[in-house]
């Protein structure tokens, strides 16, 4: 059976066959000229100016000196490194000087005047090339500003390639996930900017309509799960809904709902320090961006409090949050970055986080991301320091590599408002097949903010089977890294950088302070510590604990 990917890639002309849309990606012509630039929204870092400027491009954490040769042609210290290089975001900051610009035409002519890439190349990623495309088009103004006839021509040769291989990554089912979204975003660029782009632009309409309702839920959240990917999208779309207007056309009814949501449903996952909650693939926030995008909210209101389709939970009370991962895996084409952190929670007191999830890795630390993926790296509980989720190997071929292949089947959430509490009443059955258990999970936040308590059990599971010997379970409370913890007699005194004290209670375990990492930190990976409460893994286990404010 063709999976659902390939199969929504003939969405791309809603039943054309997918020759036709090889032969129509033919027609993808270099353009004459461009009839309008988008704006990128995106910030500019002039530090990043001066680096490349002397020949330093440092990107996922690895660091490259050219000596004046052409980046392009030396051996990328890694494939993250490669792709960042190729899709060409950092020309950004080489606007503004007429020297500056120079050397951001410079670049991008050594890139242009590689003939062929191997087929293996990062470069040639479909995501990859969708960025670069949309770098293209949002730099042009400068790029093509004093360019001489040869590179101009080169310039157009490659929107247009760009645009046939995109076109295809689509039609048969290369491109999958989000990619094919961001994809499909600058195919829709393409048709609206360059001057030859009219003629696939209906169809390409219906391709961006067609994944926008298949990947941007009812709630505004993406399929995936991933706040990241939400934040990365919003940056592409509002430039395309920018230009669409500029230039008097129809923007998408799809677009238009898309984007609506979808600002309600990052505010939603937003602490108030203006992080957004480490779920399912989510690293450091890059605040300037989530700002930037947040700016162009029309209406603003309160923040949501539930995304029952994304499986996400929001409690408010005082200035307390707390944001819970109330759902299950995402589907396997959107799970290579998920996390198997059911239940887990995130709290935060002002603009102090308290409790985090350890989240996801980046530059150095990316040999790190499968652990980081893992049930332990989250608050919540862990049956015999075993996943509620089960990741595809390497082993288990390209399709399944990396992806969530096993995890909770039912995901349950009952919320209640109270005048002086709210009430999130949760369970998953991860722990079903492998112990025949099932977690369930009662949260209690005061409405003054005062107090979050909480109730964790296990269950008998319907079916599955029950493991031999005694496991042992662990509920984890990570802490974030400018969070002090100590313990005292089995309860553990906490010290937020505001000075702030907490206190940690357990009934039925002693709590205990252990080592952590987190590794969403703006400077990489660092050390932190958790709270552990632990316990013997049978249906009827119970444990009852609270922060409360001193």
């Amino acid at each position: 059976m063709k999976h659902a990917g390939a199969l929504a890639a003939n969405a791309v002309v809603r039943g054309v066959s997918v020759p036709y849309n090889l032969v129509k990606s033919m027609t993808i012509l270099p353009p004459e000229r461009l009839r309008i630039a988008p704006p990128d929204i995106r910030t500019i870092d002039s530090t990043v100016a001066d680096q490349i400027a002397a020949g330093y491009f440092s990107f996922a954490g690895k660091t490259l000196q050219s000596y004046g040769d052409s980046p392009f042609l030396l051996t990328a210290p890694s494939p993250p490194w490669r792709r960042a290089l190729a899709g060409f975001s950092w020309l950004r900051h080489l606007r503004g000087s007429h020297e500056a610009q120079a050397e951001a035409r410079t670049l991008v002519g050594a890139f242009l005047a590689i003939k062929k890439f191997p087929h293996a190349d990062p470069a040639m990623e479909p995501v990859v090339v969708a960025r670069r495309m949309l770098s293209f088009f949002a730099q042009s103004p400068a790029l093509l500003e004093d360019a001489d006839a040869e590179f101009y021509d080169a310039f157009m040769a490659s929107l247009a390639q760009s645009g046939r291989r995109l076109w295809r990554a689509l039609a048969t089912g290369q491109a999958q996930g989000a990619d094919r979204l961001f994809c499909a975003i600058a195919l829709a660029e393409f048709a609206v900017c360059a001057d030859t782009g009219r003629k696939i632009a209906p169809l390409v309409s219906r391709a961006l309509s067609a994944e926008l309702d298949r990947q941007i839920l009812s709630d505004g959240g993406h399929i995936s799960r991933n706040p990241e990917v939400a934040v990365d999208l919003l940056l592409d779309l509002l430039p395309l809904r920018q230009v669409l207007a500029a230039r008097g056309l129809q923007t998408p009814g799809a677009m238009l709902r898309a984007i609506d949501r979808m600002m309600p449903a990052l505010r939603m996952l937003q602490h108030a320090d203006g992080s957004l909650a480490l779920f399912n693939g989510m690293g450091v926030t890059a605040g300037d961006r989530v700002a930037g995008v947040l700016a162009y909210e029309d209406a603003r209101g309160a923040a949501p409090l539930k995304a029952p389709y994304s499986g996400y939970q929001r409690m408010e009370g005082g200035n307390a949050a707390v944001v819970v991962d109330a759902g299950g895996p995402p589907p396997l084409e959107f799970s290579g970055l998920a996390h198997a952190g059911f239940l887990s929670f995130e709290f935060s007191l002002g603009a102090e986080r308290v409790v985090v999830n350890c989240g996801a890795p980046s530059g150095p630390n990316e040999e790190w991301r499968e652990l980081a993926r893992g049930t332990a790296a989250h608050s919540t509980l862990v049956v015999d320091d075993r996943s509620s989720a089960r990741i595809g190997t390497k082993d288990a071929g390209r399709r399944l590599a990396g992806r969530i292949v096993q995890g909770p089947q039912n995901v349950t959430v009952e919320r209640h408002e109270g005048r002086d509490a709210t009430t999130l009443a949760l369970s998953h059955d991860g722990y079903g097949r492998s112990f025949g258990l099932i977690h369930a999970r009662d949260l209690v936040l005061t409405s003054d903010g005062g107090t979050l308590s909480g109730r964790d059990r296990l269950l008998a599971a319907p079916s599955g089977t029950r493991s031999s010997g005694e496991p042992e379970f662990a509920v984890r409370f990570h802490l974030h890294p400018r969070v002090q913890a100590s313990e005292r007699d089995g309860a553990v005194e906490l010290v937020l950088a505001n000075g702030e004290p907490l206190l940690f209670e357990a009934e039925e375990a002693w709590a205990q302070v252990e080592e952590s990492v987190f590794f969403a930190g703006p400077a990489g990976a660092r050390k932190s510590t958790q709270i552990v409460l632990r316990g013997k893994a049978a249906p009827g286990a119970e444990l009852h604990w609270s922060f409360r404010r001193l």
